[in-house]
């Protein structure tokens, strides 16, 4: 599948988290072949990704080590996205974590924990690259979510709780960030099968079940969901925030 070309996107500064494995290896990689200056964070080491990408795109991307959890290392890495690549003009939150857990075996810890990771960085990325955006004169905020909230999904309420949550706070971005041109979304994924999800959760009974529910019959991959992100990146979308922009196949409807 090729991707369309946003001629706006070529050169843009775009700061992706978690952009080294599964759905944001792919958003790298199409960022990079728009030609735009994509910077990354990652906890694991994704040396060899940035080199792969070189060698397939042309385009070499900025990997920045770092736990999101650890906001100022976080908005220490956005710094040197900025001043690797000019102010940071895209936006994707897309690192997450979606361990499976019952409600009875949640701690204040783990609770802590997931929201860290899933709502907390989310919130203080948005904070931390508004001024750039308001000097450069507008840009592009994509938030992932879920549909697992929408479903009302047993088995990761902590999760969940902060996938709705995103959705909310997209909303109250959009309102804030609006005047300066800033648009902020958010982009609620089906089920996507990356490698983990094959690795840790995948079984051929719970995908047929789901694929059950789409109204397309084909399953989601990673791939599919980059040409939502292009375009919520681009100013092709130029008057759309403040929205939800689910690709699940067709599981929940919105409106």
């Amino acid at each position: 599948m090729t991707d369309p070309t946003y001629p706006d996107l070529d050169g843009a500064s775009v700061f992706i988290t978690g952009g080294g494995s599964g759905i944001g290896a792919d958003l790298t990689e199409s960022f990079l072949r728009q030609g735009a200056k994509v910077a990354f964070v990652q906890r694991s080491d994704a040396s060899e990704f940035v080199e792969e990408m070189e060698k397939k795109t042309g385009n070499r991307p900025l990997f920045l080590q770092c736990d999101i959890t650890n906001i100022d290392l976080l908005k220490s890495c956005m710094d040197q996205a900025a001043k690797a690549h000019g102010p940071i003009t895209a936006l994707v939150n897309n690192a997450a974590n979606d361990k499976r857990h019952s409600a009875q075996d949640v701690t204040e810890e783990f609770w802590d924990w997931m929201q860290a990771i899933n709502l907390k960085a989310y919130f203080f990325a948005c904070q931390a690259v508004m001024p750039g955006m308001k000097a450069a004169g507008g840009g592009a905020i994509i938030n992932f979510s879920s549909i697992s909230y929408m479903m009302g999904n047993a088995g990761y309420p902590a999760y969940t709780t902060a996938n709705g949550a995103i959705t909310a706070m997209t909303r109250s971005l959009a309102r804030e960030f609006g005047p300066d041109r800033i648009r902020v979304n958010a982009l609620a994924p089906g089920w996507v099968l990356t490698q983990k999800q094959k690795d840790l959760w995948v079984t051929p009974d719970a995908l047929e079940a789901h694929v059950a529910r789409q109204c397309l019959k084909d399953t989601l991959e990673p791939a599919d969901i980059v040409g939502g992100v292009l375009f919520l990146a681009s100013n092709t979308s130029k008057m759309m925030t403040g929205q939800m922009l689910v690709i699940d196949g067709g599981v929940v409807t919105t409106g």
